[in-house]
């Protein structure tokens, strides 16, 4: 069970000496750290010691501010590492993950964040239509007049929310790409990801290679995943799919698995057919046998 620790500083005329020091003191075994400010979600360090955490490990920060300056990216960060089996905590913040009060702290955190947005969306609904009594013209005086800054501002505003998007649901769909590319081509990983109940984010082929582009250029998934698939024959590819659904699903049975195949996949069977029986995935197991993807 591993210390990961994270440190982080605003710009480059600071140093992260001291947090590096209390982290070290900590018994941390790792450290990483960004300069980049703490609102921006796309720190490369940042999404690396998210992935060096494994089950049972925790990820280290000196003061929640070093980590996160949202309430909804710290819950989103916590609710990554529980998916991991992994915990967080703060050297000099109430809040452990490890331990029921610092969970439930968390928990409580999510609460006030939720209660925020509320008020939040209530004060800018009242604002709009303050503005439209007194006659005021809705939108960005700036953008009306097509000034480059501004409309650039609002292009990586958008790129921003976009990965926020994209990083608020990512842990039901993320892990099966991480799992099935490049193994399998990115079509039947979409099939896969439809396959999801209750249903996941709404994705085309196009779309969820260019999510999954987002995610690996702001360091949340591995690169390897946007490599080109190898050809595989028929069989090879269900025998992939099987064993990645023994992996998940341990108690399934070969009814269990034939019934996914069938309904949710719509895989076609070796001989073209669209219903799998028990027997049939019971050979497409012994040939995931046979390629060392399952063990006997």
């Amino acid at each position: 069970m591993a210390l990961i620790g994270y440190a982080r500083v605003s710009t480059d005329e600071q140093d992260t000496a001291a947090q590096l020091d209390a982290l070290r003191a900590a018994g941390c075994s790792e450290i990483l750290e960004d300069k980049a400010s703490g609102g921006s979600r796309s720190r490369p360090n940042l999404g690396r010691a998210l992935a060096r955490v494994g089950p049972g490990d925790t990820l280290l920060v000196v003061r929640i501010d070093r980590l996160a300056r949202s309430l909804s990216h710290l819950l989103e960060i916590v609710e990554t590492l529980r998916a991991k089996g992994g915990y967080f905590r703060s050297i000099n913040d109430p809040i452990d993950t490890s331990s029921a009060q610092g969970m439930l702290m968390t928990q409580m955190l999510g609460a006030f964040a939720e209660f925020e947005r509320a008020l939040i969306r209530e004060r800018t609904r009242a604002g709009l239509k303050a503005a439209g009594a007194r006659g005021a013209k809705p939108g960005n005086p700036k953008m009306r007049a097509r000034d480059a800054a501004a409309i650039e501002d609002i292009r990586y505003s958008l790129k921003e929310r976009h990965l926020n998007e994209l990083l608020d649901g990512r842990h039901r769909w993320l892990p099966i790409v991480q799992r099935l590319r490049p193994h399998l081509p990115w079509g039947l990983v979409l099939r896969h990801i439809r396959a999801i109940t209750p249903p996941t984010r709404s994705f085309t082929e196009r779309t969820l290679v260019k999510a999954c582009r987002t995610l690996v250029n702001a360091g949340y998934a591995a690169p390897e995943i946007l490599n080109p698939a190898p050809r595989l024959p028929p069989d090879a590819r269900v025998a992939l799919l099987v064993a990645d659904r023994m992996k998940t699903h341990p108690g399934a049975t070969l009814r269990d698995i034939a019934s996914w195949l069938s309904k949710d996949l719509r895989e076609p069977t070796a001989r073209g057919g669209l219903v799998w029986s028990p027997q049939g995935v019971k050979r497409v197991i012994s040939q995931a046998r046979s390629l060392h993807l399952l063990k006997d």
